[in-house]
């Protein structure tokens, strides 16, 4: 599976207009995470337990 094939969902907290957007798209492996203004720049994957330290820490500030 290529990342054109994940089906990638926008931030909750995303603007209106759609810019300045983190987009993310889940598979079993991973967590992948893109900028949506900038699609010819790579996306990053990330283990789920990463992605889920990381949700935990960001939820404390």
């Amino acid at each position: 599976m290529t990342t054109t094939d994940l089906v990638w969902v926008k931030s909750s907290y995303s603007g209106t207009q759609g810019d300045s957007c983190v987009e993310v798209a889940v598979t079993e492996a991973a967590i992948h995470v893109r900028d949506s203004k900038d699609l010819a720049r790579p996306d990053f994957s990330v283990g789920r337990d990463g992605w889920t330290q990381f949700v935990r820490y960001a939820g404390r500030g």
